[in-house]
């Protein structure tokens, strides 16, 4: 049967695709974006044209920390689901404006709890980030593992949100899941990623930085994978785990209806591989200029998606050679680009 679904960040990367699908299985979805000015707002709007005009989409222009709007919005709609993508994003971008992340990500977050706690909502899907297991060094990262030591104020604000939900879970039994996505890209994408920067940058002959000497790795999604997990997992309701002890707590679950799982490739690629994919798919060399890691930054993520696969049945799977072509293929086709 299809449901009534509040997709927030709809004019984003993973929102507008995730959307996109959602429609084409017959849910009715209300795409919420504030198209604040982060990044390039045609891009943003390129993307919610996509979806503006179809069938069982409708978009409301709004900014998750308006409690008023955001409180008239959940008693009008009556979702069933609500999926929270909505959020400033970037790690570099915290250490600039810190504000920023507390009235999207705690703020907004807050107003999307209340929403879902009082007008009934089935399950909460929530993006949450890599980035949460800041200082951790035993890899691959698991959903099981402590996270207490973030490395920059983004990653502190997504694990609040975890922190957050649970609460919601344990006093209100409202069912939460958060998604804690590695690296995604992929046709659409954001404008401040390495990705995009890179090929922006070699595509006009200008040479690009690369941080931690090229030895950084990241579990690179691609979009299409990020999207297939979110919609499984979202049909999922989260539920108890029977086995949760408070004498040996598990951080994945909980004896409320609260879970975690990592969406990642599950296959971490040097930097420096990431650029000789993109000079072969380009058919240009790039100019480094090679510098030392930068502060908040994580030398490395690697997911370990167990959960996902037992739960779910499903494991991201695109190899970065297929993915970074697809994204050329549409940054050529966006641009003009020759």
């Amino acid at each position: 049967m299809s449901k009534r679904i509040l997709v927030t960040g709809a004019a984003g990367f993973i929102g507008s695709h995730l959307a996109k699908r959602l429609l084409l299985r017959g849910d009715v979805v209300v795409g919420l974006d504030n198209l604040n000015d982060y990044y390039d707002v045609s891009l943003k709007e390129a993307r919610l044209n996509q979806l503006t005009g179809q069938e069982n989409f409708s978009f409301v222009k709004l900014d998750l920390a308006d409690r008023r709007e955001m409180t008239d919005l959940f008693a009008r709609e009556r979702f069933d689901v609500v999926v929270n993508l909505a959020a400033q994003a970037g790690v570099r971008y915290s250490l600039v404006n810190p504000h920023a992340y507390i009235d999207a990500n705690l703020v907004g977050f807050m107003n999307v709890l209340e929403g879902c706690r009082h007008s009934g909502v089935e399950h909460l899907v929530y993006a949450s980030s890599s980035s949460v297991y800041g200082a951790n060094t035993a890899m691959p990262f698991s959903v099981h593992d402590n996270v207490d030591h973030p490395l920059s104020l983004y990653a502190a604000s997504k694990k609040a949100n975890e922190l957050m939900a649970h609460t919601y879970s344990h006093l209100y039994n409202l069912p939460t899941t958060g998604l804690r996505f590695f690296t995604v890209y992929g046709p659409w994408g954001r404008p401040d990623m390495a990705l995009f920067l890179f090929t922006r940058a070699i595509l006009a002959g200008q040479p690009i930085d690369v941080f931690n000497h090229g030895r950084m790795r990241r579990d690179f999604t691609y979009i299409d994978d990020i999207v297939e997990g979110v919609i499984r997992v979202a049909d999922r309701t989260a539920l108890p785990n029977p086995q949760w002890s408070g004498a040996k707590p598990d951080p994945g679950t909980s004896a409320a209806p609260y879970r975690l799982y990592n969406i990642g490739n599950h296959n971490p690629v040097e930097l420096m591989h990431l650029i000789e994919v993109l000079e072969d798919a380009l058919g240009r060399k790039a100019e480094k200029n090679i510098l030392p890691i930068q502060p908040g930054d994580v030398p490395a993520t690697y997911a370990d998606v167990d959960d996902l696969v037992r739960d779910v049945g499903f494991k991201p799977a695109t190899s970065i050679e297929e993915g970074v072509g697809r994204f050329v293929e549409w940054y050529r086709g966006y641009y003009s680009t020759p």
